[in-house]
């Protein structure tokens, strides 16, 4: 038997992640618009935001959640130093449990509150309020982040 290694694209290279999937795109989409109308007045919810690590290498989630954010248009900031209270991960069919799980050991270790893990294939999405400690959404549910306060129904999530 021959061990073969997969290449990294130039884009997992430059951000440390998979290439988004088009079911990615579209739940990551869903939950920005989705929390946006919700929360605008009380949070600030982004995508694709580079956030300084401690611990190198830094990161990029999928969405972070802070608490409402001043916008300085005439001051702009290439990577977070703060950490979000939330961070919200959409797997993608490359990643594996234990990618996903490193990453969350390491945003809790910096100070986030909570960990989002959405897992488009089962239209689910589980909370994390602490490194292995989880509540899980699945159906109808609307998901509850007693952490952030932030709650979002599945439906808005995962409707076609």
């Amino acid at each position: 038997m021959e061990a073969t290694l997969e290449q990294l694209s130039e884009y997992e290279l430059e951000r440390g992640k998979p290439v988004p999937t088009l079911n990615h795109a579209y739940v990551q989409k869903n939950l920005l618009v989705s929390l946006d109308y919700r929360y605008r007045k009380t949070h600030t919810v982004l995508s694709e935001l580079n956030l300084t690590m401690p611990e190198r290498p830094d990161t990029v989630p999928d969405i972070a959640i802070y608490p409402k954010l001043r916008i300085d248009f005439l001051h702009d900031v290439t990577s977070m130093t703060e950490m979000p209270l939330t961070v919200v991960e959409i797997v993608s069919p490359s990643q594996s449990d234990t990618e996903i799980l490193a990453k969350f050991e390491r945003y809790f270790k910096a100070g986030v509150k909570s960990c989002w893990l959405v897992m488009p294939s089962f239209q689910a999405i589980s909370v994390y309020s602490e490194f292995g400690k989880y509540r899980f959404f699945s159906g109808n549910d609307t998901v509850i982040d007693a952490t952030s306060g932030v709650e979002v129904k599945l439906e808005e999530i995962f409707e076609e």
